[in-house]
């Protein structure tokens, strides 16, 4: 019954913009889910203890993303505003440091709430795979909305 009702409302396209956001991150948290697991079996240089730490790394992961991706969007915006080459070098140099620097401090705030329940291991102790695994979560991401858009 309750399934008829969430098709009913689909069919209606009467998704509240609180839906769309449950939605999406949802989506978003078990693409996380994934790729983390799929590392975690096929690389002997990410390591996860149990499936339920994985998900909980997964919604860490999410959550800091999006602040990061904020954090990122406001500082463009910031610079976008400026004229000249000077606004344009800072912009880039700036969103780059933030993107380098917030998975750094990812990186920490997963070690901080995992331990060695979570090990991200090899060059530079471990960031390196790291940050693999972040683009291969963000290509992952990427696809599945390139498949959402193109069913519309």
């Amino acid at each position: 019954m309750v399934i008829d009702e969430i098709l009913e409302n689909a069919d209606a396209g009467s998704f509240t913009k609180r839906q769309q956001l449950f939605l999406k991150y949802t989506f978003l948290v078990l693409i996380d889910l994934t790729v983390l697991n799929f590392f975690n079996e096929f690389w002997d240089l990410v390591f996860i203890e149990f499936f339920s730490i994985s998900l909980l790394a997964a919604i860490l992961l999410q959550v800091l993303l999006q602040i990061t991706i904020a954090i990122e969007h406001r500082v463009s915006s910031y610079f976008k505003q400026k004229p000249g080459t000077g606004a344009l070098i800072l912009r880039g140099l700036s969103i780059w440091a933030i993107l380098f620097i917030s998975k750094l401090v990812i990186l920490w705030a997963i070690n901080i709430c995992f331990g060695d329940s979570v090990l991200f291991s090899g060059p530079v102790h471990g960031l390196v795979a790291f940050i693999v695994v972040i683009f291969g979560i963000i290509i992952a991401e990427q696809i599945f909305f390139k498949i959402y858009r193109s069913l519309a």
